[in-house]
């Protein structure tokens, strides 16, 4: 039996026990895939992110769910990220890539006085695809009525890396009332059945904040839930740009908030910038150190 040393950190928020918990194992160059994958399964966390060695970027970080590895995860990034440069294991660099199985992507560090370490990190290149089933089944395993759902927008599958169905809700008071069936999301999305399900509205709780969130885990991936989320708040600034205001300047620079029903509220910043025709997505955030601990192989 092997003993493996967890860092707890909460991502997307600078308080303890909010935002989005990330388990960081920095001791993962000994680790086969399986053990990455018991360990994940062990901590429990939507997901745990493993920095490695890169021979095409500074660094390699892998990510594990309970149930399966991702191509991409926004808050174990920055999770990760902090965990590095806290512990002093990056030095004075403020400018990295980082390669993961969504490519090689730019990041950058900002210290403050004040407000502590902020991360910024580059998404892949937006994606978006036709959902064609059915708004009434969609509504069903979410708890919600089909006319909760805004039509005037589409509903569409949405990548930065990881692909989400992107649902637009019509008003915040459907989000309380949201009791996912997770198991069945396969059967109504039929074009990409391990997508995960990601409902959105323009009203929010904070009058800073642009747009509003949850996010239902696909079933492979062993968690329910997933309190606060990178990767799909940065393809909700593409669809932004692209479906609700497309004159927008550029840079645009959007709040996303979430968690709030989890009560483990958080905050992405995400910076859509225009160039040649085509937009890029940079999303920034903070975390925090909560707590080590051990797990067992």
């Amino acid at each position: 039996m092997r003993t493996i040393k967890v860092y707890h950190y909460d991502a997307f928020s600078h308080i303890p026990n909010m935002g989005n918990s990330a388990g960081v194992v920095l001791d993962g160059e000994t680790l086969s895939d399986v053990d990455k994958q018991k360990i994940a399964e062990k901590v429990g966390f939507n997901e745990t992110a493993f920095p490695l060695k890169s021979e095409i970027a500074d660094l390699k970080i892998r990510f594990f769910t309970p149930g399966h590895e991702m191509n991409l995860c926004g808050h174990a990034t920055m999770a990760t990220l902090y965990a590095l440069k806290t512990k002093g294991l990056l030095g004075d660099q403020t400018d990295l890539t980082i390669e993961t199985k969504a490519g090689v992507l730019s990041i950058r560090l900002d210290s403050h006085l004040y407000k502590g370490i902020y991360i910024t990190m580059q998404q892949a290149p937006p994606q978006f695809q036709e959902f064609n089933g059915s708004l009434e089944q969609l509504a069903s395993v979410m708890g919600i009525q089909e006319e909760d759902i805004e039509t005037n927008l589409p509903t569409l599958y949405g990548s930065t890396g990881i692909w989400t169905l992107l649902v637009p809700i019509k008003n915040l008071s459907a989000f309380k009332a949201m009791k996912p069936n997770n198991k069945y999301f396969p059967e109504v999305l039929k074009e990409m059945p391990k997508a995960s399900v990601h409902p959105f509205c323009l009203e929010t709780y904070d009058v800073y904040s642009h747009m509003h969130a949850r996010h239902f885990s696909s079933p492979f991936s062993g968690t329910m839930e997933d309190p606060v989320t990178g990767t799909a708040s940065g393809v909700m600034g593409a669809y932004y740009a692209k479906y609700i205001n497309k004159e927008a300047d550029s840079p645009l620079n959007l709040l996303i908030e979430q968690g709030h029903e989890m009560g483990r509220d958080g905050r992405i910043h995400v910076t859509v910038t225009t160039s040649n025709g085509q937009n890029e997505i940079a999303i920034t955030g903070t975390a925090v150190l909560v707590k080590d601990f051990e797990v067992f192989i």
